[in-house]
């Protein structure tokens, strides 16, 4: 005789919860890494990617027709929610048995690490904005007492740009403005890293760009020796990548305006066939950005240049932004960096930019929990060459999720109201895509000459969305990021 539906459903949620249980005590040594104050938002991350490795759809359609909560949206507390449904099939919990990661705990401890990072707000609707400064606001006062006057939360100051006579005059007219209004603004530094850009060394050098066909083969190397003049040779900018390339694997070029494959490969060079060109200038200049999203790049995000910046960062900066990393060792190299030049560093914002970056996600977590507070940007320009542009929708959602269960502040960035700043006028698309934003703990501005009136329909559109922002229902599938977290070996960490 087949158990009624509800009995059932306790056993698979009985199931579930023994896993949970189990992942966590299998991780107990890396969970002994964990600053005392992210204890409970790691376990409850574990908890989340367990339950995550289960194809659990059928539980959550049956929960839904049984009235129940379907575990969906309960990133945040998702063993106190389990336990929530188990008690009211029946289970008794001791108080010591209830897991404290509550839903109420999650929110506290969100809005605590989201003011130790951006700062306090008279608005707890709409996320804290982020503006980006270019070298410009170094001489312009009155544009920036205007932006922090209009909503202003962060200033990004970005390390590839400028130098640090023009940070210290725009940090200065910060400081000035924020004395002048009473208002308060965190500042935020982004490292370069690697610069992998265009570099013509043959043709086309001397006027920085080449004129270039769909079908035509073009060269990645790092000099010109042996190439004969109307060859088109590109260098990107960063010594041993060439070696690291192999065939068939896909290229992009000025944010995936410009897609070849590499055909063949001799020597200290890679031929690459250009299979697709989107602009109507048919060109490839000087400067712009390439990604190899199936090469396995294996140099460091932390360069000397950056190694160069830190000192000025450590002194004038609240965060400092991690541009190209891709696991776990890669943030503890930073870690340790900064804790020699200062013993309160700046807090830590992770730039999740490349596939490695995705599917390490909850191992580069783990490794940030060691502090008080850090951060996690999605910084979607990058990103979405590097993984496709059709997966983005679903990949920004599952950072979210991972995020939230680990109680890590996230930043939206690249390319919000990117229209409205440049021309004045917003896109329909653009529109939708900012009232994404709300799920965000803050929203990043690049830099324009519309910023002003982003800001104001930023905060507008968050304030209509986070006013009555409800997630959706899903249900959930396996997520290939919990499915590689729970294979690790344990004995590796």
């Amino acid at each position: 005789m087949q158990p009624d539906p509800l009995t059932q459903i306790e056993q698979q949620l009985t199931g579930l919860e023994n896993k949970m249980l189990s992942e966590s005590k299998k991780r107990l040594r890396q969970l002994k890494k964990i600053h005392p104050s992210q204890l409970l938002a790691a376990q409850n991350m574990i908890h989340y990617l367990t339950f995550r490795n289960e194809d659990v759809r059928e539980l959550q359609d049956a929960l839904h027709i049984h009235g129940l909560s379907s575990l969906a949206s309960s990133e945040s507390h998702i063993h106190r929610q389990l336990q929530s449904i188990r008690q009211r099939l029946g289970r008794h919990y001791t108080s010591k048995e209830l897991d404290p990661c509550t839903y109420e705990y999650n929110r506290l401890q969100m809005a605590e690490k989201s003011r130790i990072l951006f700062g306090d707000k008279s608005d707890a609707v709409t996320p804290f904005i982020m503006v980006t400064f270019d070298a410009s606001f170094a001489d312009n006062y009155a544009l920036i007492k205007n932006l922090l006057q209009n909503g202003m939360n962060v200033a990004r100051i970005n390390c590839a740009h400028d130098d640090e006579a023009t940070w210290s005059r725009m940090i200065q007219h910060l400081k000035r403005a924020c004395r002048y209004t009473g208002l308060k603004c965190k500042v935020y530094m982004d490292l370069a890293g690697p610069k992998i850009r265009t570099t013509l060394i043959n043709k086309g050098k001397d006027k920085g760009k080449v004129k270039v066909t769909e079908g035509e083969l073009v060269w990645l190397a790092d000099d010109a020796k042996g190439f004969k003049n109307e060859d088109v040779v590109i260098s990107p900018n960063e010594p041993g990548i060439i070696a690291m390339l192999k065939k068939g694997e896909r290229v992009y070029i000025d944010d995936g305006m410009i897609k070849g494959f590499i055909e063949s490969i001799k020597k200290d060079a890679a031929a690459m066939r250009i299979i697709r060109i989107s602009s109507s200038k048919q060109q490839i200049k000087s400067g712009k950005g390439i990604n190899f999203p199936d090469s396995a790049i294996t140099i460091s995000p932390l360069t000397e240049f950056d190694r160069s910046c830190l000192p000025f960062i450590c002194g004038h900066a609240d965060m400092v932004g991690y541009s190209f990393v891709r696991n776990p060792s890669d943030l503890e190299g930073l870690q340790h960096s900064l804790k020699i030049i200062s013993h309160q560093p700046p807090h830590i914002i992770v730039k999740i930019e490349t596939p490695e970056a995705v599917i390490n996600l909850p191992g580069l977590l783990l490794s940030g929990m060691q502090e008080k507070a850090f951060g996690v940007m999605i910084a979607r320009g990058d990103l979405a060459v590097e993984i496709g542009f059709e997966r983005m929708g679903e990949i920004q959602e599952e950072i979210l999720w991972i995020c939230e269960s680990a109680q890590v502040p996230v930043v939206w960035a690249t390319q919000v109201l990117e229209t409205l700043n440049k021309t004045g006028i917003a896109t329909r698309s653009e529109i939708t895509d900012a009232s994404h934003a709300a799920m965000a703990e803050c929203v990043m501005i690049n830099k324009g000459d519309h910023t002003i009136e982003v800001i104001e329909t930023l905060k507008d559109i968050l304030h209509r969305t986070g006013g009555h922002h409800i997630k959706k229902r899903f249900t959930f599938r396996p997520l290939s990021i919990a499915e590689k977290f729970i294979r690790e070996k344990y004995e590796s960490r």
